[in-house]
């Protein structure tokens, strides 16, 4: 795999930091996830990792960390700015004793700025981008693509790229870095296209008029008689009269595709139309048309789609498999189930070269814990 050979600590957190530990994993690397002691884990993205359980606030806990992170390639860390230093275990701390480490710090407001030290979700770093106030349908109240946008696209994943530029800058340089990812920065960057497009019609106009968010007759969602619903993404004039082909119009019966006076009245007389049939009905019937519609499927639907079983996209009804798919070196997720708070604490301690007396030590003091009971030290 591609990142074979890569050593990765990953201390404890929600959504977009084990989603970043995640995809590292998912494609070679090893990574050791720090988790607190004695508390219920809520990462349901701990494939392909193992889990030690460590107190930090402990002085033999730290040691436990520092250790870990003197040995690794990356360092993935969720907290707020402050926190890693107050431990103790800050960047100027970890480089010193490693200096090729790659130390990754995702926040929502980032490591500097008068927003930094506030907490918040990703509702609140996409509305603070300013994109959340292009998201969502006319006359309706700003509406997010749930925590997509802020936590796995602006942050775990541009996390992910951070991560990966550092370790190729290493190879010339031979020295670690400070990754500053935060997730208001991530969804300004992924929104690039919106904010920079010279085609005023994306989203000059108010939210939920535009070409692509709702505004447009031929870019939508429409339901059918069923209660489904099929997505149309008849942008272009070839597409767009294969749409009309397939409901069973002509141009001489319409406005337009551009005339967006028309828009809402067009947009109605292609809802009626799309409610005459069910989902199905209307799939068959675009399945030879080049006009960019597609049925919008339930997950346990997509999960047994014709298109994604051949390409193997999930691994079973709750997982999906990694993506990109690379050639020579594809990733091979360990898709079995998510490791137990403390379950690999005593291996990876030994690997670490710590002594079966020490080990005893910090599972007596309560420092470290190991989640199967009866361990061999």
């Amino acid at each position: 795999m591609a990142l074979k050979g890569l050593k990765v600590v990953e201390l404890a957190g929600l959504a977009p930091v084990p989603f970043a530990g995640m995809v590292l994993a998912d494609f070679g690397a090893s990574v050791v996830r720090i988790d607190r002691p004695n508390q219920a884990s809520f990462d349901a993205l701990g494939r392909g990792k193992r889990s030690i359980a460590v107190n930090l606030r402990h002085s033999l806990g730290k040691e436990v960390a520092l250790e870990a992170c003197r040995n690794a390639d990356v360092l993935l860390e969720p907290f707020r700015p402050g926190v890693m230093e107050r431990l103790g275990l800050g960047p100027d701390v970890l480089l010193q004793s490693n200096p090729r480490l790659v130390y990754a710090r995702l926040t929502g407001f980032g490591q500097y700025g008068c927003l930094s030290h506030r907490a918040g979700h990703d509702i609140n770093y996409v509305a603070i981008s300013g994109i959340l106030s292009l998201l969502g349908r006319k006359n309706e109240n700003p509406n997010p693509p749930v925590n997509l946008l802020g936590d796995f696209a602006g942050g775990g994943l541009m996390c992910v790229m951070g991560i990966l530029m550092a370790l190729l800058e290493r190879t010339r340089s031979n020295c670690g870095q400070v990754i500053d990812a935060a997730m208001v920065d991530g969804c300004s960057y992924i929104a690039s296209f919106l904010l920079s497009s010279r085609n005023p019609s994306v989203i000059e106009g108010l939210r939920g008029t535009n070409i692509l968010d709702g505004g447009a007759p031929f870019y939508e969602t429409y339901k059918t008689s069923d209660g489904k619903f099929m997505s149309v993404g008849a942008l272009e004039p070839q597409f767009y009269q294969a749409l009309l082909e397939g409901l069973g119009l002509s141009k001489a019966q319409i406005p337009g595709q551009m005339d967006q006076e028309h828009w809402p009245q067009m947009k109605d007389r292609f809802a009626a139309i799309f409610r005459t049939k069910t989902r199905d009905e209307w799939t068959k019937i675009f399945s030879n048309l080049d006009a960019c519609v597609e049925p919008v499927l339930e997950v346990a639907e997509a999960v047994h789609h014709p298109h994604n079983k051949e390409r193997q996209v999930f691994a079973s009804e709750t997982e999906s498999n990694p993506a990109p798919k690379l050639q020579r070196t594809p990733a091979q997720p360990e898709t079995s189930r998510i490791p137990e708070i403390g379950e690999h604490t005593v291996e990876v301690l030994k690997e670490l070269n710590y002594t079966p007396e020490r080990i005893e030590e910090l599972l007596k003091t309560g420092t470290a814990a190991q989640h199967q009971i009866g361990s061999r030290l």
